[in-house]
């Protein structure tokens, strides 16, 4: 807590922090228009990531991703904007061409290679005493 750093967090405890924490911590801190861009670009990932996701709803999404991709280049400095920034208005294409991410979401397999990780450890432990 003293460097005040997230250290440890598998891809599922990213995806809470974005979708449900960010926008309550950022209520205080940040502008009103920044906060605003911030807080909908979270809804839209919560919004991607569901279980059941509304075919007819997709194309507002994707014109939506512009919108919010615009006005945070407007609040963010330029070093801000890499090809991760960018890879966000393909995520409705994705969904529409593999389906819901929810169906290949990875947070079993980490889980299951955490445990497996587990067993790794005490077999070396053993050998070596």
């Amino acid at each position: 807590m003293q460097e005040l750093k997230l250290i440890g967090l598998k891809s599922h405890d990213c995806h809470i922090l974005m979708q449900q924490l960010l926008p309550i911590a950022i209520h205080v801190i940040l502008p009103k228009n920044v906060r605003h861009t911030i807080t909908r670009l979270c809804s839209l990932f919560y919004s991607l990531y569901c279980k059941v996701i509304d075919q007819l709803k997709l194309d507002e999404l994707e014109d939506e991703i512009v919108v919010i991709l615009c006005e945070l280049e407007m609040f963010s400095p330029p070093s801000f904007f890499d090809i991760m920034v960018h890879l966000v208005v393909h995520l409705v294409r994705e969904v529409r061409l593999c389906a819901s991410v929810y169906l290949r979401w990875m947070y079993l397999v980490e889980r299951y290679i955490k445990f497996l990780k587990g067993y790794a450890k005490n077999i070396i432990v053993q050998k070596l005493q």
